[in-house]
């Protein structure tokens, strides 16, 4: 089972910073995409703000002893790239599943926005 983080309280989900987007829908859709396959879990801020909306995918444990780590996605802000998301995750997810083309250039390292 894999997992996901994602970010709303702040300007993830927010009107404010994108206004196109209906984040309360997009929640549902990720919830709805990813079924009881995996878990989702909603953070209040994960600071980076840049990178608005943040979805953090998670290796399944088994990934993460062979050494795969976190994912930050950036901008995961249409029902294509969530659709990608629950796609990688089935697939294995990070560390045993190649990011799928939707999502390389959304990749991002939260250590290069710390303040």
């Amino acid at each position: 089972m894999g997992a996901l983080t994602i970010c709303r309280d702040c300007c993830c989900g927010s009107a404010d910073k994108h206004p196109d987007t209906d984040h309360d829908a997009q929640l549902e859709a990720i919830r709805g995409a990813v079924g009881d396959r995996h878990r989702v879990r909603v953070s209040e801020c994960l600071r980076v703000c840049e990178r608005s909306n943040v979805v953090v995918v998670h290796p399944t444990p088994a990934a993460r002893r062979a050494g795969a780590r976190l994912v930050h996605l950036g901008d995961v802000l249409d029902d294509t790239l969530v659709g990608a998301v629950a796609a990688w995750l089935d697939a294995g997810g990070p560390g045993l599943a190649a990011v799928p083309a939707p999502l390389t250039e959304r990749v991002f390292n939260p250590a290069d926005y710390a303040d």
